[in-house]
């Protein structure tokens, strides 16, 4: 009963406002937008590299809050879930290893947001989608003016925005399978004063879930709760410079009980909701304050100027089954997952013998970022070629350090003992001041633009060891390369680039010698764009060296360290075409129509020996001629819906072909590669091909109400989505929603 109540509540409130609401009053146009990367079209069309651009009303009518759900019909972007919810995403663009995000460049309008992208790239953290306006992904040629992280691409998730109009109230309440609830609910508006244009929002988005993992023992569910305020104020001062300042201030609160631990194969096969009692002590927390003052300016027609301080906080603390201790057993849990009597132990088996122990680690790490960031755009005329020159600075400092405490738990004929805790120890500390530099020249012959482009870092970084000694370290990377667009017609866009990317290693990783991971790409591509069809075809082809090899699953660690792990090549086609068959003069209806396609061949083309063993991670076991580990071959979206009236809907389908949860590409390794006996570990092995089906419905009450529902994974396809960091696991099952829209 008590999921049914937001939508009751929401219900009566749309009537009192469907007979209150008078006509708001429109805004003014001559305004100054805030900046976005690429503005979420039409401006996309004409970037020289290949962009995706995904609208919050698209994919919150469809009632997706999933990265992977909603970046299913994005080509190129590959998305590696763990959790089910999608709390903890790992994002790959065309091939680049995806583990934590780590060689993406995560931003939130236009701001970094990771924790620390210098000092601790791997951090887990992605903003929550649910909230979002919009999320844009940069690909190829279109990133020389973002950093650090760019052989995998740019992710920019845009929050709500300043409503233009005097008052806008939205609301959002859908509850669901498995004590799922979702709120997204926010209220402003910008108003003409004597003072000039003032505006403000102020936002609530809650999320939460009993879980559909079952702890064994306990009787409880991994579920978890989230809630993030937001607040953003503007104004446009009066006067003769156009102008314009903006304030936000957003906080993230999540708990959840989540584990790196997953299953061993038979069990998961049986019950793939299943938790092991080792587990039920996981349990992760994390808050995270980020806030910027943007200023923008345009003195006149020709010259834009935009800059922003920000500051982000993130403080979290994992506590979270790390290995096993006693005779025979094996220490690492994906290892022990393939090994019968550590198995026995991990799954609290009460039977006599079953003796030995387990431990936690309740890792706390602390991470700060903060800022300054400036670019100016200039137009320039010079007779029949026109330049817009767009420079840009940031300096930046981040830091990441934290302390992990082990708790052990005997266990004696598989029943859990007491908790014996051990001391506090350090996880060392590591920070970065970056001084970021780029220009580019976007230079128009008639049809055709060329856009060269130069960006530059140099990175002063110190890296503390949990003993306290401390390296200081310097590095520098060069990014880069040309893009082009040619206007074949009003219609049709070829474009094109090179370009050089990089990615950082964090500093323990330049202090032990490794080097910036590089990339050097290739694409060339077409674009479409009429009354009532889009479409967009790319081809692509990246090569990788210097691999910052990620390491996942390592006991009782400090902050991670980076190594090089050899070189790669990516290449495929990416296309999506959107059209609706119902468009044109006279008819009350809509059918939307579209389908997307990623081909992609991701292969080690050198591999360095070091990178043989389980504590390898993603890249253990690899050899030339591999797979690259959770880039799938195939990417296939489709998906058709109506609108006609009050009502509308969809259904979307989706697919994603089998790949490798490690390098090695194969089942549990026997060897290390050198024919020395290894421990099978349960982080190697197939990662499943899945295909889903999602259906939603909507109903317009009135001007004010809509109804909403929908029913995800209707087929209750199960799979093995992701071997990382722990072992097996399998995707969320079927679910539904439904709930309710108020707007006004």
């Amino acid at each position: 009963m008590k999921a049914f109540l937001p939508f009751a509540v929401l219900l009566a409130a749309s009537q009192l406002v469907w007979a209150q609401t008078a006509e708001i009053p429109s805004q003014p146009a001559a305004r100054l937008a805030p900046l976005m990367v690429t503005g979420i079209a039409p401006d996309s069309f004409l970037l020289p590299g290949s962009a995706v651009v995904l609208e919050g009303e698209d994919f919150r009518a469809r009632g997706y809050t999933n990265l992977k759900q909603i970046a299913a019909t994005a080509p190129g972007v590959f998305i590696r879930d763990e959790d089910g919810f999608g709390n903890f995403p790992n994002i790959s663009i065309r091939g680049v290893d995806g583990n934590r995000s780590s060689k993406v460049t995560l931003m939130e309008d236009g701001i970094l947001t990771a924790p620390s992208p210098y000092s601790s790239p791997n951090a887990y953290y992605a903003p929550k989608s649910g909230r979002m306006a919009g999320i844009e992904f940069l690909k190829g040629s279109s990133q020389v003016m973002y950093g650090p992280h760019t052989t995998g691409g740019v992710v920019n998730f845009l929050s709500t925005p300043i409503p233009t109009e005097e008052c806008r109230f939205f609301s959002r309440l859908t509850a669901g399978s498995y004590g799922n609830f979702f709120n997204q609910t926010w209220l402003g508006g910008t108003r003409q004063t004597s003072a000039g244009r003032v505006g403000a929002v102020v936002e609530l988005h809650t999320q939460l879930s009993d879980g559909f993992r079952l702890i064994d023992g306990v009787g409880r569910r991994s579920g978890f709760t989230l809630t993030e305020p937001m607040a953003k104020l503007s104004w446009e001062p009066a006067g003769a410079l156009r102008q314009r300042f903006e304030l936000k201030i957003g906080q993230t609160n999540f708990d959840a009980d989540e584990s790196y631990a997953g299953l061993g194969e038979a069990d998961l096969r049986a019950d793939p909701d299943r938790r092991y009692g080792s587990s039920r002590f996981d349990h992760h927390v994390a808050e995270h304050w980020r806030t910027y003052l943007k200023w923008s300016a345009e003195p006149d027609k020709s010259l834009r100027l935009d800059a922003a301080f920000y500051y982000n906080r993130f403080d979290r603390n994992w506590d979270k089954l790390d290995g096993l201790s006693g005779a025979g057993l094996r220490t690492n849990v994906a290892e022990a997952l393939a090994h019968a009597p550590s198995l026995a132990v991990l799954r609290g088996d009460l039977v006599a013998g079953n003796d030995g122990a387990f431990f936690t680690n309740d890792a706390t790490r602390n991470h700060e970022a903060f800022g300054w960031q400036g670019s100016a755009v200039k137009r320039l005329q010079a007779g029949a070629v026109g330049h817009e020159v767009t420079a840009g600075l940031r300096v930046h400092r981040d830091t990441a350090g934290g302390s992990n405490q082990r708790t052990t738990y005997a266990v004696d004929d598989g029943v859990i003992g007491a908790g014996a805790k051990g001391a506090v120890t350090s996880a060392g500390f590591q920070e970065t001041l970056a001084a970021a530099l780029f220009v580019e020249d976007a230079i128009r012959f008639g049809a055709l633009t060329l856009r060269p482009g130069v960006r530059y870092e140099f990175l002063d970084m110190a890296n503390t060891t949990s003993a306290g000694a401390t390296t200081p370290v310097d590095s520098e990377m060069v990014m880069g390369g040309l893009g082009f667009t040619y206007e074949l017609a009003a219609t049709k866009t070829l474009f094109g680039g090179v370009y050089r990317g990089g990615s950082a290693a964090n500093p323990s990783g330049y202090a032990a010698g490794t080097r910036s991971e590089e990339s050097l790409g290739a694409e060339l591509g077409l674009r479409h764009r009429d009354r009532a069809t889009s479409w967009e075809l790319a081809l692509f082809r990246t090569d990788f060296r210097n691999l910052i090899a990620p390491v996942v699953g390592v006991a009782g660690g400090g902050l991670l360290a980076m190594t090089n792990g050899g070189a790669a090549e990516s290449s495929g086609v990416e296309a999506l075409v959107r059209h609706d068959l119902a468009r044109g003069e006279g008819r009350g209806y809509a059918l939307p129509v579209y389908a997307g396609l990623t081909w992609t061949r991701a292969r080690f083309t050198d591999v360095a020996g070091s990178r043989l063993g389980n504590s390898a991670g993603l890249f253990a076991g690899a050899q030339p001629g591999h797979e690259i580990p959770y880039v799938p071959e195939w990417k296939l979206s489709a998906g058709a819906g109506f609108e006609q009236g009050a009502w509308a809907g969809s259904v979307d389908l989706s697919y994603y072909s089998a790949t490798w949860g490690t390098g090695y590409n194969g089942n549990p390794r026997l060897t290390d590669g050198s024919g020395a006996l290894a421990n099978p570990s349960a982080i190697d092995g197939r990662v499943e091909g899945l295909f889903t089906v999602d259906l939603n419905l909507r109903h317009q009450v009135n001007a004010a109400f809509r109804i909403v529902g929908g029913v995800q994974n209707l087929l209750d396809k199960r799979a093995i989505i992701s071997r990382a960091p722990l072992g097996p696991r399998a995707n969320a099952p079927r679910t539904l929603f439904v709930g309710g829209e108020l707007s006004f």
